[in-house]
């Protein structure tokens, strides 16, 4: 699915967010401006978006990995025409059997992918594995508007504006229908930050975006 979606992803998550995007990504890269990671690992990168957004951190390096051959495709064609080949790295990597050694970063990020592991606790026991003692996770996720009126808004657009957008433009049927269904089941805000503190997560924080729609989750090892 990821695959048939990969060159139009980018201009997806701008367009089905109304811009809000943005705004989201830097607010991801803002909670680490005071970690000052000099590693960092970007998992379900995509198409590299947030990891040429991490870049303002100013770290050595930063690896972006994906299960999908055609997002790390198109991102590898985003860096070289940006000429940023010597800052990121993107390689295809599991978030469940993650190719690094143990406490190889100093931060590791994951914007609108956990909730796509097949086995959620596993692929953040592998987080939890790569990061540095007292590395830092950082997590964009959507959520389920706690506010009715805001809930009902969301869950028509979502439901019924995207996967039409998301048809015409990427041509494929099954990518944004899939979207609502899974933030639908996906154990946000505090469900999910007690799921980060069973791992081994400390210090972990949650808060809400734009009405709820997206939640930033901050934790350290």
């Amino acid at each position: 699915m990821f695959n048939n979606i990969a060159s139009r992803y980018d201009l997806m998550n701008t367009v089905l967010s109304l811009g809000i995007y943005n705004i989201w990504k830097q607010k991801l890269v803002n909670e680490l401006k005071h970690e000052n990671p000099k590693q960092i690992l970007d998992i379900a990168t995509g198409t590299a978006d947030i990891a040429i957004a991490l870049l303002k951190l100013n770290p050595e390096k930063i690896i972006g990995g994906d299960i999908s051959i055609e997002m790390i495709a198109f991102g590898k064609k985003k860096i070289e025409h940006l000429g940023l080949q010597h800052k990121i790295e993107l390689q295809l990597a599991d978030a469940e059997q993650l190719p690094f050694d143990n406490n190889k970063f100093d931060a590791v990020t994951v914007a609108y992918g956990v909730r796509n592991f097949a086995h959620l606790e596993i692929g953040l026991k592998e987080i939890h594995r790569v990061l540095k003692p007292t590395g830092k996770l950082v997590i964009l996720e959507f959520s389920n508007p706690r506010n009715k009126i805001v809930n009902t808004c969301f869950n028509f657009y979502f439901n019924q504006i995207c996967p039409l957008i998301g048809r015409w433009i990427t041509r494929d049927k099954s990518a944004y229908t899939y979207l609502p269904q899974s933030v639908k089941v996906f154990p946000d805000g505090e469900q999910f930050e007690n799921i980060l503190q069973s791992i081994g997560f400390v210090k972990t924080k949650w808060k809400t975006l734009s009405f709820g729609i997206a939640t930033l989750y901050t934790g350290y090892k």
